[in-house]
């Protein structure tokens, strides 16, 4: 049977029905302009039929140019309640959207909840100055506490949406976990995802700050890595890699999260073999400490806590400093959490030395320590070696590393070392201002070069047996790092000929070299599949656990001796929004899911 067209019965709105029935038509629908109701099919039948029941005797005397004129009346006055209704819901909507904005940089800003309070006060009293026609405006903006915290929990779980959505295409990811204790003694679990996909784009991502109230086994640390992964809804056999901080917990060879991880590799079938790494940055912290030189620092330390501790002392320093008119006003002090400020304490020490023993002989302290010469050397070796550790250092720091960039740094920190190991044994200090300085200050004894020789000797050797386990992934990092320079003979046979391809295509060469390694990756073409996918596997490993650090020092910003009651899922949101990198929170789509949400003036101003 045919389909039965509205042309054919007559069904589009005619222009004279407006007088003749009081009708217009409204977002495809014939209204009435009397009354506001709407007829549910469009004939003139159901119109006239309307208009004869409801409304003939009160317009019955009009003639045809009356009902034109009322008519057109009701038509603008239908047009002006509209335009009412769509600037209310406009001025709705901004308010919603501006109370989002706020919420998510208060959250930034590792601000309390309360701040939106005092943000709208500040807001009302600006508008009384500025444009005091729009107070209304302002006052409809909602940023109580309760409506901070659930505009910044919305925010966190559009964020996750987003990551969700994205994981759905990774080919190939990993994980970066590490554990704190926070004000409260609670330990905190912080897990990173890096992914990549098909596109071989990478999305480094916030994935779960757990709270651990009990035991943090590795059974505990592989329930809620297990937990977070499923949430995603990640597959086990896509993981490549995880990073972590070396402890036990989290390495033990049975029962430590490696292992379990492992495990649940297996039960899934999984191909693939998963890569373990310890946190290039804390190994590289951690051999500093083969140097054996802690009676250096142990003395050190005692002397800048002597200055620093006792405000008098204190305040009696700086006022030395000022007298002589040094370059330096002070000294800073050291912890041994934050690695990079032992470097700090030595240099400052070191070019402070004569004053320190000056300030401390008229304080009645016995200075022959300091002011030994085979001291003094073995202090400036161990200030311009942690120099050069510290550049190291923060040449790993950062987000968005490429794991094969980081080895070829530790790769190239480790030939330094044999060369200055050649260079102080012939007394050879390029490197080493601070040696220099004391070499030509020296007045009895020959400077020690041979002993600080062998220290850099136990440096090198402690670098090489920490990270072996990145020498036993050399070939695949160099794949990535330099895949023309790979030797295909000793390359996996899955990638043999594809390698051939590509070292043998001179554009794909001058991309490289147009764009380096990390981007390289991205134009390989889909007819070399296999060193795509290798790309990916690498590109998405960790090689630090920095960012665990990063929101560890986030956390300690937000969650303080203040605001100590935080509860973890507001923690949770707020480090979420806080800490997302190439994600940000779609504020137009929560506000229209919100729909036709009206925010009503607020009734108090705390």
């Amino acid at each position: 049977m045919a389909k039965r067209k509205v042309d054919t019965e007559n069904r589009g709105f005619q222009t004279r029905w407006e007088s003749e029935y009081m009708f217009t038509k409204v977002a495809g629908k014939p209204v009435c302009l009397l009354c506001g109701e709407s007829v549910a099919v469009l004939k003139e039948y159901n119109l006239r039929g309307h208009y004869e029941t409801k409304h003939a005797d009160k317009n019955k005397n009009m003639d045809m140019e009356q009902r034109l004129q009322k008519a057109e009346e009701l038509k603008r006055g239908l047009k002006s309640r509209q335009a009412l209704f769509k600037k209310a819901k406009s001025q709705g909507q901004a308010a919603v959207k501006a109370s989002f904005i706020l919420a998510e940089e208060i959250a930034k800003s590792a601000r309390p909840f309360t701040e939106g309070d005092f943000i709208k006060n500040c807001m009302i009293k600006v508008c009384d100055e500025v444009c005091p026609e729009k107070r209304q405006l302002f006052l409809n903006v909602s940023l109580s506490r309760n409506t901070i915290a659930e505009r910044v929990d919305q925010l966190s779980i559009n964020l996750k949406e987003q990551l969700v959505k994205k994981g759905k295409d990774f080919i190939a990811y990993s994980l970066a976990v590490d554990e704190s204790t926070d004000i409260s003694d609670i330990a905190q679990l912080s897990i990173f995802i890096r992914g990549v996909d098909s596109n071989l784009s990478v999305t480094e991502e916030f994935l779960a700050l757990r709270p651990m109230h009990g035991t943090t086994t590795g059974h505990d640390l592989y329930e809620e890595v297990s937990r977070c992964v499923n949430e995603m809804e990640l597959p086990w056999e896509k993981l490549v890699g995880l990073t972590t901080d070396g402890a036990p917990a989290m390495c033990g060879h049975r029962s430590g999260l490696v292992a379990k991880i492992r495990e649940k590799m297996q039960e899934e079938n999984a191909t693939g073999e998963l890569t373990a790494y310890h946190c290039i940055i804390h190994q590289e912290a951690l051999c500093g400490k083969a140097l054996k030189m802690e009676h250096v620092m142990s003395i050190i330390t005692r002397t800048v806590n002597f200055i620093r501790a006792k405000g008098l002392n204190h305040r009696q320093f700086k006022a030395f400093l000022t007298e002589l008119e040094t370059e330096h006003g002070d000294l800073p002090y050291h912890t041994e959490v934050r690695w990079l400020s032992q470097g700090k304490v030595l240099q400052r020490c070191f070019e402070l030395r004569e004053e320190i023993c000056l300030f401390l002989d008229s304080k009645g302290k016995d200075t022959t320590q300091l002011r030994d010469e085979m001291f003094l050397c073995e202090m400036a070796f161990l200030c311009d070696i942690t120099s050069h550790l510290n550049a190291i250092n923060l040449q790993l720091q950062g987000r968005d590393r490429v794991i094969s960039d980081m080895y070829s740094t530790v790769k190239a920190f480790k030939t330094k070392l044999t060369l200055w190991e050649t260079q102080m044994r012939k007394e050879n200090l390029s490197h080493f201002p601070s040696c220099q300085t004391m070499k030509e200050k020296l007045s009895t004894s020959a400077f020690p070069s041979t002993q600080l020789a062998d220290k850099i000797g136990m440096l090198a050797a402690d670098f090489r047996r920490r990270f072996a386990d990145f020498e036993a992934q050399k070939s695949r990092l160099e794949l990535l790092g330099n895949p023309f320079a790979v030797d295909v003979e000793s390359s996996p046979p899955n990638l043999q000929m594809e390698l051939i391809d590509l070292q043998c295509n001179d554009a794909l060469r001058a991309k490289y070299a147009a764009v380096g390694a990390a981007e390289f990756a991205r134009f390989l073409p889909g007819t070399m599949p296999q060193l795509r996918i290798q790309a990916a596997q690498t590109l998405s490993m960790f090689g630090s656990t920095y960012l665990c650090e990063q929101l560890f020092s986030l956390m300690n910003l937000n969650k303080t001796s203040h605001r100590s009651r935080l509860t973890a899922e507001h923690l949770h949101s707020i480090l979420r929004i806080s800490s997302a990198q190439s994600l940000t929170p779609n504020i137009d789509e929560l506000v229209e899911k919100m729909g036709h949400h009206q925010v009503s003036p607020s009734t108090s101003n705390k």
